[in-house]
């Protein structure tokens, strides 16, 4: 009887082992391939070089052209705001950091903060929630308000100043 109660232990020891380490192998697997996904790129989202886009006999003239390294501008207070819905409004908040090159363009921005977010925050309530559910709804607004960012720096300073929007948070209610 003891014989059998000692049998019986040993290949409960063995089937635990067995378990475990196929819950570990499967684990490495799920993050082996989610590392892949996530860390090799897609092919196809490559943008065109300007030669591609300009037509014939334009020149190219890029406005960042200009030699430094990105600095970052964080806005110093979340943008709060309402936007209308199919359903019904919703509330968005989004916090958003400022790219641009050079110190002279970081002194530009950082002297310019109130005009910045008036500007960004105009922008950013003519969305529809609907269109901010989506990812390219996401990066419209985000096109939109740096076009209007870089039209409004241009007539204060001269300069574009900006040259991406990046949304640090973004939360819809």
């Amino acid at each position: 009887m003891a014989e059998e109660e000692l049998k019986l232990e040993e290949g409960g020891k063995k089937n635990k082992l067995i378990i475990i380490v196929a819950v570990v192998v499967f684990i490495l697997i799920a993050v082996g391939g989610a590392s892949y996904f996530f860390l090799m790129g897609d092919d196809d989202a490559t943008e065109p070089s300007a030669s591609e886009t300009m037509p014939e006999g334009e020149e190219s003239v890029d406005f960042f052209s200009k030699a430094g390294t990105a600095l970052y501008v964080a806005m110093p207070r979340p943008f709060v705001f309402n936007v209308p819905g199919v359903g019904r409004d919703r509330l968005v908040e989004i916090k958003v950091q400022l790219m641009l090159r050079g110190s002279d363009n970081e002194e530009q921005a950082k002297m310019h903060i109130p005009l910045i977010e008036g500007t960004l925050l105009k922008t950013f309530s003519t969305a529809n929630a609907d269109a901010l559910a989506t990812e390219a709804g996401k990066k419209a607004i985000r096109n939109s308000a740096l076009k209007e960012l870089q039209k409004t720096m241009l007539n204060i300073s001269g300069d574009k100043t900006v040259e991406e929007i990046l949304f640090t948070g973004f939360v819809m209610q």
